[in-house]
Formats: structure tokens, sequence, C-alpha cells
């Protein structure tokens, strides 16, 4: 049980009641969470998510909430959102340290300036270094793991740090618990030019522009790809590009993207996903598995829901 009294004796940063999370989510879809938090600093994150934790409250982290969809019901418990307050990035002993709600291109752009480089795959990623690490994101052949050292986490109020090993990478996702949070991540980065650095970021960025709907909010690929084959290739030779549902549509530019065209609920996108799954087993007997993770929806508890 939550007592705002209680929190607000040593939380600093903003609380709000009812928070609709289509404001903070990339798609620009999700109804209310019962409560909404953002603490100012690590100091306080760490303060409300193990209080929180502590009172058994059902909590849900996030960062820019780009690879979320949350149920048109909302979230039932707390939501701590750790993109403004954990913001800090720098260089210690040759190593990058960076905070869990530094954003990828953020994260790129500084690598870039201290001629840094192994990361410019990340910069057209809208997501935050946390959520990142969490689900092991990558494009264009790498990941984030890649040149990872160790990160931070807190695991049932406890400050542990992690070895790249002991997390588990595996494609687009890690063995960490579900109640686990990160709040930091170490990297060792090889040397560059920042000049070429910065040309590949850019090169990089316009390659993402031209093959994905970034124009449009979306939750980016819907679906992992399984193994030897795009998902986006099996949806498309399934005939789906472009297939509506309401005002949700999959891409016509991609079609391992589902666009929020204006207006569009959780319910659309559930029911495209769904054509896309069942579709792509029907006639290539290939299963898709989620990339996306649905939360808010009965049964998930802020876990992946299958579709």
């Amino acid at each position: 049980m939550i007592n705002i009294d209680d929190i607000v004796k040593f939380f600093r940063g903003t609380i709000a009641l009812s928070e609709p999370l289509s404001n903070h989510t990339y798609i620009c879809i999700g109804g209310p969470a019962d409560y909404y938090f953002e603490p100012v600093d690590r100091e306080d994150a760490v303060a409300v998510i193990t209080y929180l934790q502590r009172q058994d409250v059902q909590l849900t982290v996030i960062g820019r909430g780009s690879n979320l969809l949350v149920s048109d019901d909302g979230i039932r418990g707390a939501i701590v959102n750790l993109e403004r307050g954990l913001k800090s990035i720098h260089i210690e002993r040759a190593q990058v340290h960076a905070e869990a709600g530094i954003t990828l291109l953020r994260f790129v752009e500084f690598c870039a300036q201290k001629g840094l480089r192994g990361v410019e795959m990340l910069a057209g990623i809208p997501g935050t270094i946390g959520g990142a690490v969490a689900m092991n994101a990558g494009a264009f052949g790498g990941e984030i793991s890649d040149h990872l050292i160790d990160i931070e986490i807190l695991r049932n109020g406890f400050l542990l740090v992690l070895k790249k090993e002991q997390v588990g990478f595996g494609y687009r996702k890690t063995q960490l618990h579900p109640s686990d949070v990160v709040l930091s991540a170490s990297f060792q980065l090889p040397s560059g030019d920042p000049e070429e650095i910065i040309k590949l970021r850019n090169e990089l960025i316009l390659k993402r522009n031209r093959t994905q709907p970034t124009n449009l909010p979306n939750s980016g690929s819907m679906f992992k790809n399984p193994s030897g084959i795009f998902a986006a290739k099996l949806i498309e030779d399934a005939g789906l590009k472009g297939t509506r549902w309401g005002n949700a549509q999959i891409s016509e530019k991609h079609a391992n993207f589902i666009v929020n065209l204006g207006g569009a609920t959780a319910n659309d996108i559930v029911h495209l996903l769904s054509i896309a799954k069942n579709t792509v087993h029907d006639l290539f007997g290939v299963t898709l598995e989620l990339e996306v993770k649905l939360v808010g929806f009965p049964g998930t508890n802020g876990k992946e829901r299958s579709v």
C-alpha cells in the first residue's frame, strides 16, 4: 500500500496520480498509472524504488518508453521514470560511465566527441541506457553489450555491480530478474577519429530514417527476428504491409513496425500483432516472438504478454 504522506518526507522528485502513460511512451498510447514518480537524481530513484518494492507495490520502471505498449486501462501500481533524473555521463579510468536515463543519442554523441567508437549503431534507437541494457538493444549488427564492462543495479533494496558475464546477455534479452533496476552502465570503447565516427553515425541515422517510419509514433521492432530471417520479411511476404486496424497500421515502410496514425489504442496494436503472428505461422510455420513489451494487460504484471 502506498502512503504518499510517507513518500513526500524523503522524495524530492515529481509525483502524479492517474498520470496518462500516453504522455510517456514513444508510441503515444497508454492509460493512466495509479502513481507516477520522476526522481531528481540517483539517490532519489534508489530511495523511492526501494520503498515501493518493500511495500510490495506493483512497480514498472521506464525511460523513454520506446519499447513499451501500455494497456488502454493503464497500469495498476506505480511507474518510476528514470529519464530525467539519471542523466550523468563521464569518463573515468578510460571507461565511459552512463546513468540509466541517458538517451542513446546523447550516449553516442558523447562517445564520438571523445573519439570513442563502437556504439554508433545505437544513435537512432529512441531509448535510454537503462532500457537498452535490460533488453540488450542493438541495430545494424551491433548490440549495446558488445563493449559493456559492468552495470549497477538495484535488487530488492541492495546496490550491486554485475560484470558483463553475470548479466547473461542474449539476443534482445538478459538474465536479469524482472524486478532488477538498471541504474548505470560502464563501457570500454576503442579509440577512433571523431570525424569518422560522427560520419558513420550520421550515415546510420539516415539509413534508419530511409527504412523505418521514424516520422510516426511507434514502439520500434514489434517482433524479434527468427534465426536466419528477418521478421519484417516474413510479415511483408505474408502480404500484411499497410494492414490497418482502427488508427493503427503495419507500416508501409517497414513491416516489423506498427505505427500510431493518430488516436490508435493499445487494443488496435494488439489486434495487428495477432494478425501478423497468426498469418506468418499459418503461411510459413514460423512462430514470431514479441520484442515489444506489453504491460498493464491482464496477466502481465509488467511482464511480456503473448498475443
